[in-house]
Formats: structure tokens, sequence, C-alpha cells
């Protein structure tokens, strides 16, 4: 159970709700004066303050104390209690982010009941805040090819920073991952991780959602960037965000504080920054759709995370890791993979990167008769063209060729396909294929196929290519 501060300029009244709050099972700590006050609150966060409006001889009163907790402590609930007690205090209070007002002289069972309600209050932010640690899955990094080898070694190097990255990739890529894989190895793990969906928000409201808002009705809303305080803040697609929000992020950017909508008071942040995109920035930057300033306050460490097509390696790993997960979280059958099936898989196309092989594998798992090993007629676009029929698996341009080009076409694709599978390797490519090495690499000459390095691996294409 966490502790509650108790702080008081007036030695008898401190003592005496601690009395009392330790005979109710409760830890306490005590503070006679703000400076006291700030020193506990930097030796450890406690689950409940009580604070007093007045302090004699201190540089700060209760409301000034207030401040400082809802802006570096806003899980913490605060109870005010004061002897001078008006509306006047008791909004004040309130709108500053206090969770209850008790005026002095106090009853004990009414101070009581509040301090149970606020430390279940506390005792629920807690348990969030250790969920939030514990979604650990959405950052585990799957896959051992050249590309994510190169990628995992440039996260890594990031981790232990607190420089802004900024993650270059097509959808569904996986660059949230990456993201929530620095921040789960970074010293800002324990604290939160919150996602600005840039193409989500609506324009009018993203200065609201991001900053927050103060009312007199409503009190004080925290936006997603107070949430986030001390740790990382995702923009997730930042060519989306609105031109006028471009130019307030890149002031928060350089001051580490905002203000609220509707609100006067400054707002102090201990973010980092990590941003990702799909587009071309420096397009948008030309046609005027993106500030270059934030472009290089973003960009101060660029990582691109490889398309799936530049992980082929890896593709069996990740669809036994989706099936594994699948199978855990929602009771879908732990099924193989068979071979034909892998070979299938490494040689589809997969313009919606890793999201599409997911999606994949939970619609086999969904549809299937949930027996036996994942076949390659199970998967989307190829039970139609496995059938009697020999002539429903060409493609319309082998039909038109005559047999001798059409060998040579479909040789040409078979065997790029092949080795864009296995990553550019040629000994396994050959293995798989049934051919000798030296017989493969006369064959790719003969047909105009050449190897070049991409992606941290090597891929295959027409000669032509090259020119």
């Amino acid at each position: 159970m966490s502790d509650i501060l108790v702080v008081d300029d007036e030695r008898d009244i401190r003592e005496l709700i601690c009395d009392i709050l330790q005979d109710e099972g409760y830890a306490t700590r005590m503070a006679g004066s703000s400076d006291e006050c700030m020193a506990e609150l930097n030796k450890a966060q406690p689950g409940l303050m009580i604070l007093d409006i007045w302090l004699k001889d201190s540089n700060m009163d209760g409301i000034d104390i207030l401040g400082h907790v809802k802006r570096d402590n806003p899980d913490v609930p605060v109870v005010i209690i004061s002897g001078h007690g008006n509306i006047e205090i008791a909004v004040a209070a309130i709108k500053q982010g206090a969770y209850d007002f008790i005026e002095k002289p106090f009853n004990i069972d009414q101070l009581l009941v509040v301090i149970r309600r606020a430390m279940e209050t506390s005792r629920l932010r807690r348990e969030n805040a250790s969920l939030r640690r514990q979604d650990v899955k959405s950052a585990e990094m799957v896959g051992n090819g050249a590309a994510f080898r190169v990628l995992k070694g440039q996260l890594d190097k990031v981790t232990k920073s607190n420089g802004r990255v900024m993650l270059t990739g097509g959808p569904g890529a996986g660059k949230e991952v990456a993201a929530r894989y620095i921040h789960a190895h970074s010293n800002r793990s324990g604290a939160p991780f919150v996602t600005v969906s840039s193409a989500a928000i609506q324009p009018d409201h993203m200065e609201e959602v991001l900053f927050g808002r103060e009312s007199p009705e409503r009190g004080v809303e925290q936006g997603l960037l107070e949430q986030g305080h001390g740790g990382v803040v995702y923009f997730d697609e930042v060519a989306d965000m609105p031109p006028g929000t471009q130019s307030k992020i890149l002031r928060v950017l350089v001051d580490q504080s905002f203000t609220r909508v509707g609100g006067t008071a400054k707002v102090r942040v201990d973010l980092r920054v990590i941003s990702s995109t799909s587009r071309d920035l420096m397009a948008l930057i030309a046609e005027g759709r993106f500030r270059e300033e934030l472009y290089h306050r973003l960009n101060v460490v660029p990582i691109e995370v490889p398309s799936l097509e530049d992980r082929r390696d890896d593709i069996p790993e990740l669809a036994r890791h989706f099936i594994n997960e699948f199978n855990r979280e929602q009771g879908l059958p732990l099924r193989e993979l068979g071979e034909d099936a892998v070979a299938m898989l490494q040689t589809m196309r997969w313009p919606g990167n890793v999201r599409q092989l997911r999606n994949v594998i939970e619609r086999v798992l969904i549809l299937g008769d949930g027996t036996g090993p994942i076949e390659a007629r199970d998967l989307p676009g190829q039970a139609e063209a496995s059938g009697d029929d020999a002539g429903a698996a060409l493609s319309p341009t082998l039909t038109t060729l005559p047999l001798r080009e059409a060998r040579e076409l479909f040789e040409r694709q078979y065997l790029m396909a092949q080795i864009n599978r296995f990553g550019g390797n040629i000994s396994r490519t050959a293995s798989f294929v049934g051919m000798e090495r030296s017989a493969l690499h006369r064959k790719l000459k003969s047909l105009g196929v050449v190897t070049s390095g991409k992606a941290g691996g090597r891929v295959a294409q027409m000669e032509d290519d090259e020119d």
C-alpha cells in the first residue's frame, strides 16, 4: 500500500491526522513546510496527499504546491484542508485538480470517507500504470533475417538516449512496434507510452486532444502530452498533422511546455518524442504542407523499417508467432505450417506488410477446419488455383506466348521469386529448386536475372533494371 503524505504547518494537526490514519492501517509521512513537502515528494511519490492551504513561513502555499503536484505527479490525489475555507478557495483548489476540499475543524469520519475514496482512486491509477508497463507483447520484435537484424541493431542504439527518432516505412511494416520496442527498453519504460494518431483526430479538436482544456464547468482536463509526462509520445503518421498544430508542436519541442486550451498557466512536460510516417516528408515540405523546421526537430535519428517483402526470411517465424498469439488470445486452433504453405507465404506479394500477414493467418485459422497443418491451398487466393483444371492457374500472359517463351518467362519469374524468398542466398535457393549452385548461376545468367543488395539482404531483378 502506498503511503499518505500529510502537509500542515501545525504540528499537532499533522500528528493527529497521521495517528488516526496509522490506526486505520495506512503508512504516513509528514511535512511542516513547502520545502519539506517538496523534499518528501522528491524522495518518493505518495499514494495520496493531505495538504493545508495556508503554510506559515513557507515559500509556497497549498495552491502553489498543488500546481506542482498536478504537473509532476498527476496521478497523486490531493485532499485540501483549511481553517480559513470559503467557496472561492474550494473552487480554486478543484480547478487546480484537487480531489476534494475539507474545512477545519474537520469531522474524522468525513475525513476517513474522503481518504478511502481517494486511496481507491490512487490504487486504480497505479494498477492502470502497471498494466501499461505489462503491455509488452506489442513491443515484441520477431525475426532473424538480415534486414531485421539491421533494424534491431539501430533500435538498440537509440533505446538508452532521449534523442528524437523518425521511423519511416510502408503502412503495416511495424513502425509502432519499433517505437514501443524503443520505449520498453529505455529508462522511461515504467512511464506512459502515449500514441497520437495524427490522421484519426479531427483537425478542429487536435489542439484540445494534445494540450488539454480548462473551463469553469469541467475544471482541468489533461491532454495527451500531459498524460505522457515522463514517458514517450508517439506521433503516428505525423504527415497528417494539421499545419496549425505543427507550429504549436514545434514550440512544445523547443520549450518543453504549453498552455491548455482555455487556460493561461504554462504546463511543463518531460517527453521523449518518436514519430513515424509512410509518406515522403521532403516532398510535402516542397509543397508547403509540412514545416521544414519541425521535420528537422523530429528527424534527429532517422530509422527505416523494412517492408515484409524485404524480410521474406522472417515470414515463417512471424506466421508461427501470430498462430501462437491467436491461440493464446482468441482460442483459435494451434496449427503447424506445412512446407508448401511456408513456400507460398514467402513468394506472395505483401503490399500491406506485416499487418497483412497477420490478417491472412487470422483468416486461415478462423475459416479452416482446425485440424492438420496449414497448407498452401488454405491461403487466400490459392484454393481456386489448385483445382484439376491446370489452365486456371496460368496467367493471361503465359497463355498468349509460344511454349519456349512461356517456359523462359515462367523460369525467370519462378527463380526470381525463390531467390527473393531466401533473401538472395543462392546456396539455399539452389538446394530448394534441386539444382547445383553453378548450374543455377548459369541459368540465372541465361535468363538475365541478377541479384543486388537491398535492405540488409539481396534481391533478384532483371538485368535491364541495372541500367
